[in-house]
Formats: C-alpha cells, sequence, structure tokens
C-alpha cells in the first residue's frame, strides 16, 4: 500500500544519482594538452637551453643552472594564463615568447630575439610539462 509513496520520488532520485554520477566522471580527468600547430617540441627543448631561459626559470629537462627569477616552468601545460593574465593559449604563447613586451609592456620577461618558428617550438615543448 505504501509504495505508491516511494514510486514517485524513484525517478527524480535516479535522476539525481544519474547527474552526480555525471559530474564525477568529469572529476580528475586533465584536458588533453594543447597543440601548437607547426610546433616541434624537441627543437623547442633544445632551444630553450640556447636561449638560456634557465638563467631565470627552473624548466624540467633543460640544461642548465635553475634560476629564480621568473617562475619555475615545471607543469606549464596545466597553467590558465601566462604572466598572470594571458590566457594560457597556443597563439597567446606563441606571442609571448617572440616578443613579450608587446603583450605586457614592462613585464621582467626580456625579448630575447626568438623568431617566429623558435617561438612555436618553444611553446610545443611547454605545453608538454604537465
Amino acid at each position: 500500500m505504501r509504495y505508491h509513496f516511494i514510486l514517485p520520488a524513484l525517478p527524480r532520485t535516479a535522476c539525481l544519482a544519474g547527474l552526480c554520477l555525471a559530474f564525477l566522471a568529469g572529476c580528475g580527468k586533465q584536458e588533453a594538452p594543447k597543440q601548437v600547430s607547426g610546433g616541434d617540441p624537441a627543437r623547442g627543448q633544445r632551444l630553450m637551453a640556447q636561449y638560456q631561459c634557465t638563467a631565470c626559470h627552473a624548466i624540467p629537462e633543460v640544461p642548465g643552472t635553475p634560476g629564480n627569477a621568473g617562475p619555475p616552468l615545471d607543469q606549464f601545460g596545466l597553467r590558465s594564463y601566462i604572466a598572470g593574465g594571458i590566457p594560457n593559449m597556443p597563439q597567446q604563447l606563441t606571442a609571448w615568447l617572440d616578443n613579450p613586451q608587446a603583450m605586457k609592456p614592462g613585464t621582467a620577461m626580456p625579448d630575447l630575439g626568438v623568431s617566429p618558428a623558435e617561438a612555436r617550438d618553444m611553446a610545443a615543448y611547454l605545453y608538454t610539462l604537465r
């Protein structure tokens, strides 16, 4: 007799449970790594050493004494922003590496004179750091 009071609640309960499971299914998953069109991560890693980026940054697997003038770049590929306010997207990162002063005047990041192609390679490497 009392079951007719419980049955109307079951669909709502089932829907609520399904929504909770769907929400939790997305937890803990990492987004796919960002890709830089035309970028070569291996070359980018070599360029980071060539341009002595480790003078200011600690960068995994890049030779050189890690500096601390800039932030460490481990897990850079998971960051949301470049320099604290520029969305971390491939086009913005490439432009940042090519000419940081144009992106954020007065930034401590120097213009190293990298070419647009080198900036793409360096960005491709940075996005591998997860």
